[in-house]
C-alpha cells in the first residue's frame, strides 16, 4: 500500500488517511495567504486527503484559508478542526463549531478536537460534541493536549468512551509520550495524531540520524517523518508551505525503516525511561 493510501481506523471503525496537511501558523501574514492557499491546494492536487486546522490558528485566519483551498473538492477531504478551552462549555462548543464551519464553507467537519485542557467541565465539552453529532454538524470528536489522567477522567464521563483521538506531539527529538500515553491509547484502541513530527523544522543535526539518512538517499527530515508514521495506528501531519518540501513528506511516507534503523535512532535519541509531564507546543 502506497504511503498517501495508508489509513488508520478510528474506534468506531471509520478509515482516515495516515497522512496529513498541518496549518498552525498559517493565516498569520496576510501577504503570504495565497501562497499559502496554494499548498493545500497542491497537497489535494497531489493526493492528500486529510486536512488539520483550529479556531486558534491566525484566529481563525486558517480555517478560512482551508475552505478556500478545498471548494469544489470537499466531499474528498477529511477535515479536523480544534475548538479553543475557553469556548469549550456545552453551548460554547456547538457556537465555536458553527463559527467554525462558516469559516471552512463546509457543512460539517469529520473530527473536532478539544485543543487543550482548559477549565469548563469534560462532561460539558462531551455534551456539545454529542449535541453536534446528533445535529449532523461533525462526526467524530476526539481531544488534544490531554495526558493519561485526563484521559482516564474523559473515559469515566458519560458518552466520553466515544473519543476518537489525542493528537498530542510525538516526533523523534520529542518521545514523552511512549512513557505512559501511547500505551494508554493502543489499549483503548484509540490512534494518536503526532502533530509537529518534524519538531517545527528544528532536525536534530545527530550523526545517527544522518547516518539513516544516506542509507536511504533521504534527508534527515524525510527520515523523522518515516520514524513517526512507523506506528500503524498513528496520523501524521506535518506542515509544508513549499511544493518541495510538501513533495518531501509525501515521499518519505513511502520509506521503510529497518529494525538496524530503528536501533541507531534509539541511540542518537533515546526513548524515556520514566514518564514526565505530556509536552506541548
Amino acid at each position: 500500500m502506497s504511503g498517501l493510501a495508508r489509513t488508520v481506523r478510528l474506534p468506531d471503525g471509520t478509515d482516515v488517511p495516515a497522512f496529513g496537511l498541518g496549518t498552525w501558523r498559517m493565516g498569520e501574514r496576510r501577504q503570504i495567504r495565497q501562497a499559502e492557499v496554494a499548498a493545500l491546494k497542491a497537497g489535494l492536487d497531489l493526493g492528500v486527503r486529510l486536512v488539520d486546522t483550529a479556531e486558534m490558528y491566525g484566529e481563525g485566519e486558517a480555517e478560512s484559508i482551508v475552505g478556500e483551498a478545498i471548494a469544489g473538492r470537499r466531499d474528498e477531504t477529511y477535515i479536523v478542526s480544534k475548538v479553543y478551552p475557553h469556548n469549550a462549555s456545552r453551548a460554547g462548543v456547538v457556537a465555536a463549531c458553527e463559527r467554525s464551519l462558516k469559516r471552512l464553507k463546509t457543512d460539517r467537519l469529520d473530527l473536532y478536537l478539544l485543543h487543550w485542557r482548559g477549565s469548563h467541565k469534560l462532561s460539558d465539552t462531551v455534551a456539545g460534541f454529542e449535541a453536534l453529532m446528533a445535529a449532523g454538524k461533525i462526526r467524530a470528536w476526539g481531544v488534544s493536549n490531554l495526558d493519561v489522567e485526563d484521559m482516564d477522567e474523559l473515559h469515566a464521563v458519560k458518552g466520553g468512551k466515544a473519543c476518537a483521538t489525542n493528537q498530542v506531539l510525538y516526533n523523534l527529538a520529542r518521545r514523552g509520550i511512549e512513557a505512559g500515553l501511547l500505551a494508554w491509547s493502543r489499549k483503548h484502541g484509540m490512534p494518536v495524531m503526532a502533530y509537529s513530527p518534524l519538531d517545527q523544522a528544528r532536525v536534530p543535526g545527530a550523526p545517527g540520524l544522518a547516518a539513516v539518512a544516506k542509507r536511504h538517499g533521504a534527508t534527515p527530515a524525510q527520515i523523522m517523518l518515516a520514524w513517526a508514521a512507523r506506528h500503524p495506528d498513528a496520523i501524521v501531519i506535518p506542515k509544508a508551505t513549499r511544493l518541495e518540501h510538501l513533495r518531501a513528506n509525501i515521499a518519505a511516507m513511502e520509506l521503510k525503516l529497518t529494525a538496524e534503523d530503528l536501533a541507531d535512532l534509539d541511540r542518537a535519541f533515546p526513548p524515556p525511561k520514566r514518564r514526565a509531564a505530556l509536552e506541548m507546543l
